[in-house]
């Protein structure tokens, strides 16, 4: 312990802050060398790209040791790097934020970033674009980390913009393949809403506040801001966080985005773009906590969210999908908790942190079965791998466990919480909020139970042309380290309430601790028996009775409802991609008709008048003294009529 307190004191005597840069430097110069090196970089571009996401994970770990060894309230650390936009009236500076929310987010992205790398050199070991992709990813590092570290709401939307596009490449790296090209643009197009959002509440803050630092923002929302600004402020944001969380009505993107390689959907669903829309709330505390209805409408998104990909994912036999439909629904638990205020910031957070570890080891567990499977991600075609994948079945069973709640495992203890607060909100909104947390409990325990029977349980039902084996160590060592994760991460985090204290000067007291609606032993019994009841039912109906091959066609409306998504992206084509295409043709038609028409007109009868004048001027001088002529007489004529008159 002396040992490591005097490690601490001497990396905040060498000023190590002021190199916080270098977390979002090192991705990049790797991003930057593969992009723009070419082929020479082929043969060992994605080990440089490793290097420099493990380089920045270590460097992390730095910084977050030197910000421990500092006293509480002194642990945001700003570093102006220079003055970005100075002009009359609006000075932007481009600084970084390192405190405590940011610095756990630099060890989750930096973390588990550097294993989705060693991963990824095991699995893209034959693509011919492995260059290329692990730019990408290093691309996708570092934007993330600008955008947690960003010191205002403008650097943020740099870092948020950035995501978009890594995203974007990333989703689309086989873009030959024409639902990977179609799920990249509807990600895409989802987002850029959302991202609307956002932009009109910086020009708010701008317009209300003359600046978009968090500083300024937030000690104008406790003092200068009206209710009514906070709350149009809290929901343009809230809209932006749905659109890079993948939250109703936003959605419909996340469980496309499966097209892209393995490793981009442990990243994205771990630890890098769906984690944003929760950190934005979470660094908006203040604007939040000063808005209720805009903290009411973040836990009705919270709850629709967390059933709909519960209920969707009882549905799919997509391996892939079913883990991304768990995602949504994991999201929304965070949405639920930071929408709790005060009382879950914290908590939130906690199963931010934890859902990192599980659903990251989930995925590339996924990843591990289809690079054994020919890349088939059908569950109906596997049963009985257990026995040929003993590491992938440990360690995605380890995640499987932790996802669904079981004892002493990180969601026991990180989602249980937030089961927890919900009740604890009182009155009949907490009654139906614990309610739908703790339903969604039970689900989530029966279709992971489902997928996880279905592809390492039963009989065996794969091609004979298929040869499962266990995947390399590039591959296994990161599920490894990341079941450990699954393992221990929620214990660490909620023992002695060390996350909580840790972000309390950045998030404010938890408010957690108090009076109980449910007792917290009872609450967790019950908790158990639901749980319980959905890992009976997924055993007991894919473990015990046979798999069929082929989808069977003859359902129920509740499942074929379920396979379409609820109908949401009907309802979204609906209600805004048709009526926007009408609209646009509405626009062109005007366009071209009305106000082309109107120019085109003009200038022709100007032209047809013109042209009919320019008959006049014959050039003979006879017929000029002939029109001058019977031009006076008219004057003439004028003139006696007038005098007669």
């Amino acid at each position: 312990m002396t040992h490591l307190l005097a490690t601490e004191h001497y990396l905040q005597a060498t000023g190590v802050f002021k190199l916080t840069w270098l977390l979002l430097v090192l991705p990049l110069i790797g991003a930057a060398v593969l992009l723009l090196g070419g082929k020479r970089t082929d043969k060992w571009g994605h080990i440089f790209a490793t290097a420099m996401a493990g380089a920045s994970f270590v460097f992390g770990v730095i910084l977050f040791f030197a910000l421990k060894g500092r006293a509480g309230n002194s642990r945001a650390i700003t570093e102006t790097l220079y003055h970005w936009i100075p002009v009359n009236g609006f000075s932007v500076d481009a600084g970084l934020l390192l405190d405590q929310l940011s610095g756990v987010f630099v060890l989750l992205i930096t973390g588990v970033g550097t294993l989705i790398h060693i991963y990824s050199m095991g699995y893209m070991s034959h693509d011919p674009g492995r260059r290329r992709f692990f730019g990408y990813l290093n691309l996708f590092l570092a934007s993330m980390l600008l955008l947690v570290l960003g010191n205002s709401f403008l650097g943020l939307y740099v870092g948020w913009e950035m995501v978009g596009l890594s995203s974007y490449l990333l989703i689309q790296f086989w873009v030959a393949k024409p639902s990977a090209a179609t799920a990249a643009n509807k990600a895409f197009y989802f987002n850029r809403v959302g991202d609307v959002g956002l932009a009109i509440a910086i020009m708010l803050m701008f317009s209300t506040v003359g600046s978009t630092s968090y500083e300024k923002v937030f000690g104008a929302a406790g003092t200068t801001l009206t209710k009514g600004t906070l709350t149009a402020l809290g929901l343009l944001l809230l809209l932006g966080a749905c659109g890079k969380s993948g939250q109703f009505p936003l959605q419909g993107w996340l469980p496309d985005a499966m097209e892209g390689p393995t490793p981009v959907s442990a990243l994205i669903h771990a630890a890098t773009m769906v984690t944003a829309g929760v950190y934005l709330i979470c660094r908006a505390h203040p604007i939040f906590d000063g808005s209720q209805t805009a903290r009411t409408v973040v836990l009705i998104v919270g709850v629709i969210t967390l059933l709909y990909g519960c209920v969707i994912g009882c549905a799919y036999d997509d391996i892939k999908k079913v883990f991304a439909y768990s995602t949504v629904s994991q999201i929304g638990y965070m949405f639920v908790a930071v929408g709790l205020g005060p009382a879950g910031y914290a908590i939130g957070i906690m199963h931010l942190l934890a859902h990192g570890f599980f659903k990251a080891g989930l995925f590339l567990g996924a990843g591990s079965v289809m690079h054994a499977m020919n890349d088939t991600v059908d569950a109906r075609r596997f049963g009985g791998l257990w026995k040929v994948m003993p590491i992938t079945w440990v360690t995605t069973g380890l995640g499987y466990l932790a996802i669904i709640g079981f004892p002493g495992l990180s969601g026991f203890f990180t989602k249980d919480k937030i089961i927890e607060a919900a009740f604890d909100k009182g009155g009949t909104s907490g009654a139906l909020l614990g309610t739908a947390t703790l339903l969604g409990a039970g689900l989530t325990a029966f279709y992971m139970t489902r997928i996880f029977v279905m592809t390492f349980h039963g009989k065996r039902r794969w091609l004979k042309e298929f040869h499962p084996h266990e995947s390399p160590k590039a591959m296994t060592i990161p599920m490894i380290i990341l079941s450990i994760g699954s393992v221990f991460a929620g214990g660490l985090f909620v023992y002695g309430g060390s996350v909580q204290h840790w972000l309390e000067p950045a998030l404010g007291k938890s408010a957690e601790v108090g009076a109980h609606t449910i007792s917290p032993v009872i609450l967790t019994i019950l908790t158990l028996v639901v749980v319980l009841g959905g890992v009976s039912g997924g055993f007991f109906l894919y473990e015990r009775r046979a798999v069929p091959v082929f989808q069977p066609s003859q359902v129920t409306a509740f499942t074929r409802a379920a396979r379409s998504n609820l109908y949401t992206d009907r309802a979204n084509e609906t209600l805004f991609m048709r009526p926007g295409q009408w609209l646009t043709r509405m626009l062109v038609f005007v366009d071209n008709s009305v106000i082309d028409g109107g120019v085109r007109g003009l200038a022709a009868g100007i032209g047809g008048l013109s042209g009919r004048m320019r008959r006049t001027q014959t050039g003979y001088v006879r017929s000029y003294a002939l029109s001058m002529l019977g031009g006076a007489v008219l004057i003439a004529g004028a003139l006696l009529l007038v005098r007669i008159g």
